[in-house]
């Protein structure tokens, strides 16, 4: 697949089938994906993969934090507060995901099971989390952690695969330091579902929108 056609069509998947990614081609993606660039190179990324019973049980754990009412407590602090830009484009999306779900803005059971499956990293068979360590410069390693995760996702794509990045994943990371052994000293920056994707579903064929070229880029000539 050519370069250009793997960065317009890919897309966050927000349903997988039931099959299951082989393990050599989970090793092969991240193998090349080592050859993303980063600070110094320094490589600081760490990467925990999760399939199997470890996944289910994630997955579990995962809602049943969720509907127990725990709030979210991630290492890396989440966005307060937006730009009325980012917020309307955050908006949007919301908006299209939950139409292609057929899902109603005051249907408040349909919403809440659409936060447990989301919860549940909507089905997808493994996952990768991010780490790095505490003693890192955090803004360098956490910009070479988005390349690195921003490649894996190309990489998906190319081979047919898909991939959701999801703050929920790391939303209690007191699930993943337990059930994968992460030591206090990483953070658990992002999660990200990793499966085939549903073809069938609409939550994965919705029109995705991308703002124009003036919008972010100033000429200086």
């Amino acid at each position: 697949m050519e370069l250009q056609e793997v960065i317009h069509h890919r897309r966050s998947i927000r349903q997988f089938l039931p099959k299951s990614v082989s393990v050599d081609l989970i090793q092969d993606m991240i193998a090349d994906c080592l050859w993303a660039p980063s600070w110094g190179n320094t490589q600081p990324w760490e990467i925990v993969v999760v399939t199997g019973q470890k996944m289910a049980e994630f997955k579990k754990k995962s809602q049943e934090t969720l509907l127990a009412g725990k709030a979210a407590a991630t290492d890396i602090p989440m966005p307060q507060v937006w730009p009325q830009a980012y917020l309307d484009r955050y908006k949007q999306l919301g908006k299209s995901v939950l139409g292609a779900l057929s899902i109603a803005r005051d249907d408040k059971e349909a919403r809440l099971q659409h936060f447990v499956n989301m919860f549940g990293f909507f089905d997808a068979p493994a996952a990768i989390l991010v780490l790095v360590d505490k003693a890192l410069a955090l803004e360098y390693a956490m910009l070479d952690a988005g390349i690195f995760l921003q490649t894996f996702c190309l990489l998906a794509h190319d081979r047919g695969l898909g991939t959701c990045i999801l703050a929920v994943m790391v939303s209690y990371p007191e699930i993943a330091r337990d059930l994968f052994s992460i030591p206090d000293s990483k953070l658990i920056v992002i999660g990200a579902a990793l499966g085939w994707p549903d073809p069938a579903a609409p939550v994965n064929c919705f029109e995705r929108k991308r703002g124009s070229l003036a919008e972010f880029v100033s000429w200086v000539k």
